[in-house]
This record gives structure tokens, C-alpha cells and sequence, in this order.
């Protein structure tokens, strides 16, 4: 029997398997997916949230706590429990150096990047460098690594985890983190939680996911129905609207679009129904994905010209391209007439300041809903380009209630042994929203914490370099 057995695969995982294993305890991941296909949806990360006082290495200025907090407040809309966040924010400035020791390098952002350059820090590499840096940790380090291994049900005795199912086989631990993420990949119960809309539609039926295909919440379910306690919204969920033409799973970030705030976004009847100059693209892209989803065929279209061409990120997928507007109408299959008059009516309402897309500048409309408030620019310059638009789920924030322990909860009752980190519980700090960095910050904080607790819960004590995250 080992001490700690960790169910999932991914950052949160894995920073929960190497501080239990820093810890002295001996540590068994079990991750559902081959080995090709390890570290869930960490594989499509590129950069953490971090809380900083000063400049460092590849983070300038300074970024401090209020204002991260104020960052997420806003996203969230308050739906946050401020302790566990604010413990995420702080934990968010000290475990850089502990990443480094485990291989993991960071890089300056990329030009695309810039608006994120004070309070992010990137990955050299990407997710994937990221998750192959821990995993060789890990071994180096006798972490007991199984793929290929998904869990079918845990085994309890109260609110004390005794085992693990994987087919037939009982896997036995003195204590169990449940990193295995949320339930996005699980179309079933996307349909089920979103239900059938007025206009006779199943939006979930349009989803495609963006990370991978092997979170499906099995063991949220499971806990659900022994009365775990829970926290969030079954419909709430990391959604951004992407490209129409992206993969079912596991397209990742290269599928999003950056140009929403550059131009105009228009339902399947030609009509604007949102602020695309709300904020920065980095603070409020995640609310584009549901938006989408309330709209008709939960299909968008991006319509930007040529003026914009240079000042996002360049997509995966080249746009329709056309010389008039009429005719970018016709390659979208959208009405030319409404499309015309949509896009007519917004030039008209443009009041031109000092256009800057580095900052939230004074170029807004007047007189038109909604209004668009940074940003506004007349789309006359061709050539024209669209994008369609789907939602894509990132992963979801119906997940289970803890404290700073992370001790998974019974009526109020924490297990002694029972811990989850990750996107399982992410909606504790995440009631809706979503700004670029924080799903990793997340992760990377509880995940540590539910390592170590679940080291201690096995008589191993929390080793001096590892606890500074815990102080909050």
C-alpha cells in the first residue's frame, strides 16, 4: 500500500504528487489517459497568473495583491470565496522558484502576448514542456506513475478514503488527492446541465472542447451522489468562443480568436448582441464562448477588415476573405441585406478618438446597442475578413466545496485523508468568469497544498523549501 495515491494526470496532479513525495511519502498517480496523451488540459496552458511586488525575470512593473483580487472580483462578478482566492493570489508569488526546481522554464510573452506581460508568466515551451518538466521530476523522484488507468469509483468508509477502482483491480492508499478535473469532455452531462432552450435547441449539442477528452467526471459524479459537499453552477465553465472549424477535443489555444475586440460580432441573424470593447481581451475573452452559446444555432461570426490584419494573434485558420461586405455576407451564408445595414449602422455610430489597442482608449460608438466602448473603429477597409464561432469549453466549475486544507467535505465535515485539487474544485474561487492565468494559479496553489496535507494525513511532515504556499 502506498501512502498517497493521486487520481488525474495533470498540473494540479502532478504538483500534488511531488510535494506529497518532497514530503517523504510514497506517492502512486493514476492517469486516465496513455501516456501520449498525459497531463489533461495542462497541455494547452501557456501561462500562470502570479502576483508580484516588483519586476521580475519576465514579468515587469509590478502586479500586486489588490489588484489581482480586483481582477478576479470583477471576472467573477463576486461569485468567489475571497479567502481561498486571495490564498491563491499570494501562493501565486512564491511558487515559481519551487516550479524551477521541478525543470520547469519560464520566457517572456511573444508580441501577441503583451497585454498580459505585467501580470503573467509564460512557459517556455508551453503546458507541454510544462507537464513533460514534472513528470521526469516525478520519476526522478520514484513517483509511481500508471496510464491508462482510468478510475471507475472510489471507496470510502465514512468520509475516509480506503481505495481506488480501476476495472476490477482495488487500489488501496492511506490518503487519495482527486486531481482527475472537471466534467467537459462528458457530452452527456453538458446536454443534461444545459438543458433545451425556447427555441427547441440543445446548445450543448454545439459545444466542442478544447482540452482533453478524458475528463468526464466520473468521480465529481460519484462524490455528488455519497454527499459531498458542492459549489457552483452546472452551466458555468472556462467557455471561449472559438473557431467554428476546431476539433471536437483537444484543439487547444491555437483555436481561439483574438480579434473579437478589433471588430464586430454578429449572431446568425446579422446582429450584434454584446460590447466587444468591454475590457482586454485577456480579462473577458471567456465570456465570448457564452455568449455564443444564448445565441441562435450557438454560432457567432467575427467581422473585422483589413485595418485590424497585424494587431492580434494570428489564427490557426485563415478567415473568408472578400473585397465588399455584400459579399462577405454571401460567404457566410448570412442575410446581405441585415448584414449590410448591421454593419452600416455601427460605422455610422464610430466616434474616432486616439485609437490604441495597448490600452483602453477613447474610440466608442454613440447612439447604437449595444454600445461598443474601446476600440471602435468603421470596418471600410477591405479586404474584409470573417471568422465563425463556437463555444469551447475549457472545463467546468460544478465542483466540490473545501477550505484551505482542501479536505473534501461531508455536511460540513472534512475527510482525515481525502483531498482534491484542480479543476474539481476550481469554482470554489471561480463562481463564473475567467482571466487569462488564473486556471493554472489554481491548480498550481491547491494542487501543493492537497499534496502536502495528504503527506501529513499519512504522518509525513510538510518539508521547510515546500510550505511557504500555505502561508496565507
Amino acid at each position: 500500500m502506498v501512502d498517497v495515491l493521486v487520481i488525474g494526470g495533470g498540473n494540479a496532479a502532478l504538483c500534488a504528487a511531488l510535494m506529497a513525495r518532497e514530503a517523504g511519502a510514497s506517492v502512486r498517480m493514476l492517469e486516465a489517459a496513455p501516456q501520449a496523451w498525459r497531463g489533461g488540459n495542462s497541455m494547452h496552458v501557456r501561462n500562470l497568473r502570479c502576483m508580484h511586488d516588483a519586476p521580475q525575470d519576465v514579468l515587469i512593473e509590478s502586479y500586486p495583491e489588490e489588484e489581482y483580487w480586483q481582477d478576479l472580483l470583477k471576472v467573477t462578478g463576486g461569485k468567489t470565496d475571497e479567502a481561498l482566492a486571495r490564498l491563491v493570489i499570494r501562493a501565486s508569488a512564491t511558487c515559481r522558484p519551487w516550479m524551477r526546481r521541478h525543470g520547469v522554464h519560464f520566457q517572456p510573452p511573444l508580441s501577441g502576448a503583451l497585454h498580459v506581460a505585467r501580470t503573467n508568466a509564460f512557459f517556455m515551451g508551453g503546458g507541454k514542456a510544462l507537464v513533460n518538466a514534472y513528470y521526469r521530476s516525478a520519476q526522478r523522484l520514484g513517483v509511481q506513475v500508471r496510464y491508462d488507468s482510468p478510475v471507475d469509483r472510489i471507496e470510502l468508509e465514512g468520509t475516509r478514503f480506503v481505495a481506488a477502482w480501476v476495472g476490477g483491480e482495488r487500489i488501496t492508499a492511506r490518503a487519495c488527492v482527486l486531481a482527475a478535473g472537471g466534467f467537459e469532455s462528458n457530452r452527456a452531462w453538458l446536454r443534461e446541465a444545459w438543458g433545451q432552450n425556447a427555441r427547441g435547441e440543445w446548445p450543448a449539442d454545439n459545444f466542442l472542447i478544447r482540452g482533453t477528452r478524458f475528463n468526464t467526471g466520473v468521480l465529481l459524479k460519484q462524490l455528488m451522489a455519497l454527499g459531498a459537499d458542492t459549489i457552483g453552477d452546472p452551466t458555468q465553465a472556462h467557455m471561449v468562443a472559438i473557431d467554428a472549424r476546431a476539433p471536437l477535443y483537444d484543439g487547444g489555444i491555437c483555436t481561439r480568436l483574438d480579434c473579437v475586440s478589433l471588430g464586430v460580432v454578429l449572431n446568425r441573424n446579422a446582429e450584434r448582441f454584446y460590447d466587444e470593447g468591454e475590457d482586454f481581451w485577456p480579462k473577458r475573452y471567456a465570456i465570448w464562448g457564452r455568449l455564443v452559446a444564448q445565441q441562435p444555432g450557438q454560432i457567432g461570426y467575427s467581422i473585422i477588415d483589413a485595418k485590424a490584419v497585424g494587431r492580434f494573434m494570428p489564427p490557426v485558420f485563415e478567415g473568408v476573405q472578400a473585397d465588399s461586405l455584400a459579399e462577405l455576407a454571401a460567404k457566410l451564408e448570412l442575410d446581405a441585406e441585415r448584414f449590410t445595414h448591421t454593419l452600416a449602422a455601427y460605422n455610422a455610430a464610430c466616434r474616432v478618438g486616439h485609437f490604441d489597442h495597448t490600452r483602453l482608449d477613447d474610440c466608442h460608438t454613440e447612439g447604437l446597442a449595444p454600445a461598443k466602448t474601446h476600440w471602435a473603429l468603421p470596418i471600410d477597409t477591405p479586404p474584409f475578413y470573417g471568422y465563425a464561432l463556437k463555444p469551447g469549453v475549457t472545463f467546468t466549475y460544478l465542483g466540490l466545496k473545501v477550505g484551505a486544507s482542501t479536505a473534501v467535505q461531508f455536511g460540513g465535515q472534512a475527510s482525515a485523508n481525502l483531498f482534491v485539487a484542480g479543476e474539481m474544485m476550481a469554482g470554489n474561487v471561480l463562481g463564473q468568469g475567467y482571466t487569462a492565468g488564473v486556471g493554472m494559479s489554481i491548480g498550481t496553489a491547491f494542487g501543493r497544498i492537497a499534496g502536502s496535507q495528504a503527506a501529513a494525513a499519512c504522518d509525513h511532515a510538510v518539508p521547510k523549501q515546500g510550505a511557504d504556499h500555505v502561508a496565507a
